[in-house]
């Protein structure tokens, strides 16, 4: 006996349901798989921005209020400069929800499941001549690796060709405690970054995220006084889950009737927090590729979905290696919030970086001007 379907997916994660569910509504019979059972966690930031959140709707996820927690903003605090400075700034369109990475799953599923998607769990994926569910044939037109960084799908079609541009450590936990904010706020110093992202009118997530491979949550935590001083009286809700962040470029991510999405097919350092939009809006290019009838407009779009988060991780990792980058940066920043205004519309899409360095670029000068922004070598060395 044999299974087929229009398209298979292997890897049952938010980027596989959301291809699923999209795949689904352009008609297409799809059959996803994957070798574990709901709910799928995973160490992240758990903040969705607003243009994730309107990708959401738009595939007919709805999150109810009480699932979250919305943020208006994000603000940013630095540790490294003496006294602490922060800037912040709002959305100019919409608000972005915090929600359990596990709630988020939950709703994936149930609406793949009310679209039509057929769902294996607990589903061992043999790749081999042909692909197998549980040593079962399965036949498709097309097969979609959702499969995350260490995709198998990625190795076995031979697209394993790019390049690794950064890697860093992550780490996440929960504590049951009011928002200090209705930002989603990441604190910065020598040792890494920690975002705490509001996820129910009582209680906070946590992530840390280290270029040190000897780091843990606790000590980043202790290097912020903020921090230290409010989670010491309370104890973490949740155990702490870690995971590894990368910024990775793929030379293709389409070969024959073989696609990638989500981190299957690159993915930029978490702290964008742009990894579920980018899967989302990939997603919706694979859907409409594959509803005209082939994969070539996914293969020639899909590096546009990782540009701009590719150019701001850039320059929030130059940040986190060169105290003296950051220092300054965060200076002129704070002194003038609204460059940091445009900044986050620059990387929510709704202002072009040619457009935004057009308008600011006398402030930018001015304030750079007065400033010294070479790292020391001492600096370098230790990067």
């Amino acid at each position: 006996m044999s299974q087929k379907c229009d398209v298979l997916i292997v890897g049952g994660g938010p980027a596989g349901l959301a291809a699923a569910i999209a795949l689904r509504m352009q008609g297409a019979d799809v059959l996803l798989a994957d070798a574990i059972k709901p709910p799928i966690d995973k160490a992240c930031g758990e903040g969705l921005m607003p243009d994730a959140h309107r990708d959401l709707a738009a595939l007919g996820v709805t999150c109810e209020p009480a699932e979250g927690s919305a943020f208006r903003g994000i603000r940013f605090v630095n540790w490294t400069d003496g006294e602490p400075v922060s800037v912040s700034a709002d959305f100019a369109a919409g608000e972005g929800v915090g929600m359990r990475r596990t709630v988020l799953h939950a709703r994936l599923v149930e609406r793949a499941l009310d679209a039509g998607v057929r769902l294996q769990w607990k589903t061992h994926v043999a790749l081999g001549s042909g692909v197998s569910l549980n040593s079962e044939p399965c036949r498709y037109r097309y097969l979609v690796g959702a499969d995350g960084q260490s995709s198998r799908v990625r190795t076995w079609a031979g697209l394993d060709g790019g390049r690794l541009i950064s890697k860093r450590f992550g780490f996440r936990r929960h504590y049951r405690i009011p928002p200090a904010s209705h930002y989603v706020e990441v604190h910065w110093c020598a040792l890494g970054q920690a975002y705490v992202t509001p996820v129910a009118p009582n209680e906070i997530c946590v992530a840390v995220v280290t270029r040190h491979s000897a780091t843990r949550m606790q000590r980043v935590i202790d290097a912020i006084p903020f921090l230290r001083e409010r989670l010491a009286p309370i104890e973490a809700s949740t155990r702490e889950r870690g995971a590894l962040t990368t910024t990775r470029r793929l030379w293709r991510v389409v070969k024959g009737n073989v696609a990638l999405i989500g981190d299957a097919s690159g993915s930029v350092d978490a702290v964008t927090g742009e990894g579920l939009a980018i899967s989302f809006r990939q997603a919706g290019l694979l859907s409409h590729s594959l509803h005209n009838g082939s994969l070539e407009s996914y293969a020639a779009e899909h590096e546009k979905t990782l540009q701009m988060p590719r150019r701001m991780a850039r320059a929030l990792l130059l940040m986190d290696a060169y105290p003296s980058v950051r220092n300054l940066a965060m200076r002129v920043l704070a002194r003038e919030p609204k460059l940091f205004h445009g900044l986050l519309q620059v990387h929510m899409g709704e202002m072009n970086l040619p457009g935004f360095l057009l308008r600011n670029r006398p402030r930018l000068m001015s304030r750079l001007a007065s400033s010294d922004i070479r790292a020391s070598d001492k600096e370098r060395a230790s990067a």
